[in-house]
């Protein structure tokens, strides 16, 4: 589906991390601009350091899918542990954010085994410059998570984006 908001789970089945539901609005998603989301997730294990996560990103060109190269830590980049990327931005032993506080939602690892859920909250987007190929059009991106070689948890997402 092309010019709209989609996603599903692509493991096997036997992933223990799985998305429930996900909304995001508005579609397209505006940058800079308000953005309202909801998300229920579910793992029936604890997710531990190292957190592997691949993420394959493409644009669309025409009828075309690109790949997008990984440039800066953006695009189809793979992050070794997503454990210390975490604590980079938020110092452990320091609270999590609003709206993660609230509804009790882990910012570090070990994240425990059960489910998760925030409901409709919203997010400022701020102005920032996005890398010229990371402008207007339509999205696929792939994300993978896993931990010492075993798949955790597989999610694709399609999105466009509109920057201001």
């Amino acid at each position: 589906q092309v010019g709209g908001f989609a996603w599903e789970n692509c493991g096997d089945g036997r992933d223990p991390a799985v998305l429930q539901s996900l909304s995001v609005a508005p579609d397209p998603i505006s940058i800079p601009g308000s953005l309202r989301v909801s998300v229920a997730a579910s793992s029936s294990k604890t997710l531990a350091s190292p957190l592997k996560t691949v993420l394959l990103v493409e644009k669309a060109l025409g009828e075309l899918w690109i790949q997008l190269p990984c440039i800066d830590g953006l695009g189809s980049c793979t992050y070794d542990d997503m454990c210390i990327m975490l604590d980079n931005l938020i110092p452990p032993g320091t609270t999590c954010p609003e709206p993660l506080l609230t509804y009790g939602i882990p910012c570090h690892c070990p994240f425990k085994a059960g489910s998760y859920s925030l409901p409709d909250c919203d997010f400022d987007l701020p102005d920032v410059e996005l890398p010229a190929w990371m402008t207007n059009g339509n999205y696929r991106v792939r994300a993978v998570l896993s931990s010492g070689g075993q798949q955790l948890a597989c999610v694709k997402l399609a999105f466009s984006l509109q920057a201001q």
